[in-house]
């Protein structure tokens, strides 16, 4: 992590976003604590909270883009072969690649908060074909909700951010459960809605 303080104090927010670019496309960055960290400085006022979302969210979207178009240009035996080398593992692709056709849209949104799967779901995008502006809003609202919520959380906690670090594994049960559940309730909801419009 002093690697990362060290970017990011000296480079501001250009290092926001080229870090958070290859934490998505595979590094292995602790990405959640890094934002939570971006967050408490804003609360110490040594950058602004707007442009710490803004950063982090383009770095993000860039990430997972380019994952994406990999995905789409290589196909599935590029990343069986190099995935491992940025910790993507042939278990984890396995594993991603069953959820990702069961449950799709959902997974681009809510993959973020689960480490090892944000890592894959825009290569399986590219893969699947997915048309790029289907792929783009899931994606794209899952990686602003996503660094939203971190860095806040942050700004939050302020000298305690930290706390994120010890306890990330027990936040991002939760985080995902309550995503999980709220993403059950739009779809129902939107189900819903088009069976009445239909009827009409």
């Amino acid at each position: 992590m002093e690697l990362f303080e060290f970017l990011i104090m000296k480079y501001g927010y250009i290092a926001i976003i080229i870090i958070l670019v290859g934490g998505i496309v595979g590094l292995p960055i602790p990405d959640e604590v890094l934002l939570t960290l971006i967050g408490y400085y804003t609360y110490l006022g040594k950058m602004s909270y707007v442009l710490a979302l803004l950063s982090a969210f383009l770095g993000s979207a860039i990430g997972i883009s380019i994952s994406y178009f990999l995905g789409a240009k290589l196909g599935l035996p590029f990343l069986m072969k190099y995935g491992p080398r940025f910790h993507i593992s042939h278990k984890k692709i396995d594993y991603t690649q069953r959820l990702f056709y069961k449950y799709g849209p959902i997974l681009l949104f809510i993959g973020y908060f689960i480490p090892g799967v944000r890592h894959i779901t825009g290569y399986l995008s590219g893969i699947s074909k997915y048309k790029f502006t289907k792929f783009s809003l899931f994606a794209y609202t899952g990686a602003f909700a996503w660094v939203f919520i971190f860095i806040t959380l942050g700004q939050e906690l302020g000298s305690k951010w930290y706390i994120v670090e010890r306890y990330f594994l027990k936040i991002g049960l939760v985080l995902f459960i309550l995503l999980i559940l709220i993403s059950i309730y739009l779809i129902v909801r939107y189900n819903i809605l088009k069976k009445r419009l239909d009827k009409k």
